[in-house]
């Protein structure tokens, strides 16, 4: 279905790229960037001088295109290539590597990193409000992501208990719906309270095992359960951790089979990427075509630097 969807004119012609563009971040025509002017006062230039999608704004008598504000400023990609890259990394349940955009472009690896990473920035869910409410159940754990012992020279190994080595990631899971994931430094109920305070619904029932940082923050909620994973304990009743432990299994095929390696440094935006397709996957009667339109409509106000890309996470 992927590979039929990519023969659309959008993804091999720029004019028919840029058309395509603009019909997703101008529902209602062209908006000035500079000044916000509407329609009425911004015209097309056109002329064998003038650049595919060039506008021109008579109130403030700037030009730009729909590019400007957005993750495709200052990229020399074409338009196209954009939306074919865009396209199959919402297709792709674990992940595109660098590497296969870098040899399908023909670019460099430095492009083709600074290219996804701008793309899953286009993928962040922007402020939808809290997961769960009345009558539904939401799902809460944690899992470890990073480089194997194993796989370490023998003198860098460390096998000490909790997942020395690795990232710790956190999952709000909705059964039946969402999800969203961070990465946290620790699992105290410092560290996990204030994430289930600013995502969650506390009219929802809540799931989780018997970890420590759950136990005051869970009272909060219209119910809590517990399973005892320690007891070999994963489900009684409708409590469990199952559908947390689902995309957590998908996270990790990504993590070791399409990326082999994710710095601290960058695994936010890569949970955004996993957490993006999950929230909008074929389950929830979204394609992949339908995913990608979601994620285009992302692209505005997230521009990012190869300088920032390469910078620490932020806090």
């Amino acid at each position: 279905m992927a590979n039929a969807l990519l023969t659309a004119p959008q993804f091999h012609n720029e004019e028919a790229a840029f058309a395509h563009v603009e019909a997703a971040l101008w529902p209602n025509g062209p908006v000035c960037p500079h000044c916000g002017a509407t329609e009425e006062h911004v015209g097309r230039l056109a002329g064998n001088s003038s650049r595919i999608g060039m506008r021109k704004c008579y109130a403030c008598r700037e030009t730009f295109t729909v590019r400007q504000g957005t993750i495709f400023e200052s990229s020399h990609l074409p338009l196209h290539l954009w939306l074919q890259v865009i396209h199959l990394m919402c297709a792709s349940k674990k992940g595109i590597s660098t590497r296969q955009i870098q040899r399908m472009l023909n670019c460099s690896m430095k492009t083709a990193w600074h290219l996804t990473h701008r793309i899953r920035e286009a993928m962040k869910e922007g402020n939808l409000g809290p997961l769960g409410g009345e009558g539904m159940v939401l799902e809460a754990d944690t899992t470890y992501v990073g480089g194997r012992e194993k796989n370490k020279h023998v003198g860098k190994r460390n096998y000490a208990p909790g997942g020395v080595g690795k990232q710790i990631v956190h999952a709000l899971v909705e059964r039946g719906g969402r999800v969203r994931s961070h990465h946290i430094p620790n699992v105290s109920g410092t560290t996990l309270r204030p994430i289930l305070r600013a995502h969650a619904n506390f009219r929802s029932a809540l799931m989780t095992d018997t970890a420590g940082g759950y136990m005051q923050i869970g009272r909060e909620f219209a119910r809590h359960e517990m399973v005892d994973h320690g007891a070999d304990e994963y489900v009684r009743g409708d409590a469990h951790s199952n559908t947390a432990e689902g995309y957590f299994a998908i996270l990790k095929r990504g993590v070791y089979g399409t990326f082999h390696h994710i710095s601290e440094a960058h695994l936010h935006r890569y949970l955004a990427e996993f957490d993006f397709r999950y929230s909008n996957r074929s389950a929830l009667g979204i394609d992949d075509a339908a995913r990608a339109e979601r994620a285009l409509k992302g692209v505005r106000g997230k521009r990012l630097t190869y300088e920032t890309a390469r910078s620490v996470r932020p806090a």
